[in-house]
């Protein structure tokens, strides 16, 4: 039956969500805006930060009024009063980073992908067992209010049966944009396809088959993945990802009931609208384009999740990350896409 209104978000109460104090491992773009997320929307605090160059670590130092300043991780992470650890680093840099914090004791929030594939994520859950320590994939989109929304719909089966989704998220970048690097896994599945992947195994579960067809870009890297997964109960995804060129970015997921259209770029913050199949009932989730000021929703839950005494989180589980890296690897195994960390070490 289609719903009389729209869900009403689920946030955790304010009262709720213990004050941690964080430390950032990587000052770059991703962590200029967790930081002003965090000190604008959350009462977490920022006290620590580390970074190769000195220089670089300084300036984001003074630009979020942080305390300590380091170059190395391990003197970070020696920090006694330092709660958890947000890892911003290139992708190839995730694991070995990650592995750390967390045999440093110190709970961790790693950017998006978790690690370069699955047994790497694999490893990083059996250390965050062992270490009792939560670690969680800074997947931002899922913590969101909108997502909040999507999921209570899918859950009371809003849409009727699922049959379609279909998905996009292109950018275009100039030759020289790190995505292009091989030397920093690059190619667009970790940044933009992961995205992706991890919409479609939100709404329908673990994909049955898989198939994947890609194009190689300049530079030894590949620069577009066209992907069509089957799942339970007869739910197709058809999902494009590429670095060439800009596309809607938009994502629609048709049922027997109702259709649900997000608009571009379909996993941040904005709009959809929920049209039912007759065309005769239309509801509209509208929000401001305060993009990313919601990555302290993210934080604010990792938060939640240590006050709650957890060691996983409940809306993105290790477990989850785990099943999106095990799609994508076979996506890339499809493709021949091999990082250089995976290859096997040169013999003299």
């Amino acid at each position: 039956m289609f719903p009389s209104a729209l869900p009403v978000p689920r946030l955790p109460e304010r009262k709720a969500i213990p004050s941690l104090r964080w430390g950032i491992i990587g000052p770059g773009w991703i962590a200029d805006h967790f930081a002003n997320a965090l000190k604008q929307h959350s009462d977490q605090q920022l006290i620590a930060v580390c970074g190769r160059r000195a220089e670089k670590v300084r300036a984001f130092a003074e630009r979020w009024d942080i305390a300590h300043t380091f170059t190395q991780a391990e003197d970070l992470l020696s920090l006694r009063d330092l709660d958890a650890v947000y890892i911003a680093t290139p992708h190839n840099h995730h694991f070995p980073d990650g592995m750390q914090a967390l045999r440093a004791g110190k709970h961790v929030l790693i950017e998006k992908p978790l690690a370069l594939n699955a047994a790497e994520a694999a490893a990083l859950q059996a250390a965050a067992r062992a270490a009792d320590r939560l670690c969680m994939e800074a997947m931002w989109c899922d913590f969101t209010p909108k997502y909040d929304v999507l999921r209570q719909l899918l859950a009371d089966g809003a849409l009727g049966d699922l049959h379609t989704l279909i998905a996009d998220h292109g950018e275009f970048f100039t030759a020289e944009h790190r995505i292009f690097n091989p030397e920093l896994a690059g190619g667009p599945m970790l940044d933009l396809g992961s995205y992706l992947v991890a919409f479609s195994i939100m709404i329908g579960g673990a994909p049955e088959t898989i198939i994947a067809r890609g194009e190689p870009a300049p530079g030894g890297v590949n620069g577009q993945t066209s992907m069509l997964f089957t799942h339970a109960q007869g739910l197709h995804s058809v999902l494009n990802t590429t670095l060439f060129s800009n596309t809607p970015g938009r994502a629609t997921l048709a049922g027997r009931d109702a259709t649900l259209v997000l608009d571009g770029q379909f996993y941040a913050p904005g709009n959809f609208t929920l049209t039912s199949s007759q065309g005769n009932h239309v509801l509209r989730w509208e929000e401001p384009a305060n993009r990313y000021s919601q990555l302290a929703h993210e934080a604010e839950h990792f938060a939640w999740c240590i006050g709650q005494g957890m060691t996983d989180s409940p809306i993105r589980s290790l477990a989850t990350s785990l099943l999106t890296l095990t799609t994508m690897d076979e996506a890339r195994r499809q493709m021949g896409i091999v990082f250089n960390e995976e290859r096997p070490p040169r013999t003299a």
